[in-house]
């Protein structure tokens, strides 16, 4: 199963920033989302692209019930 998964940006190079979920830290393009991301925001990485850009709230909900139906190897 492939899942998105709301992930904080850590550092951000061009296209191309590191985000981070629970300690794990994963590179990922924004190359296709339609607006300018920063260092702390939150976005939906899906196979090594952020498809989706989260407002911190939601993101932190969404991570709260993750947590609660997979283990942290099902979401790295």
């Amino acid at each position: 199963m492939c899942l998105g998964v709301p992930m904080k940006i850590v550092s951000k190079d061009g296209d191309n920033v590191v985000a981070e979920v629970d300690g794990v830290q994963k590179e990922a393009s924004v190359m296709l989302l339609g607006e300018d991301v920063a260092v702390g925001d939150y976005v939906i990485v899906h196979a090594g692209f952020a498809i989706s850009r989260l407002d911190e709230e939601y993101a932190e909900e969404t991570l709260r019930l993750m947590r609660e139906v997979f283990s942290h190897e099902d979401m790295a």
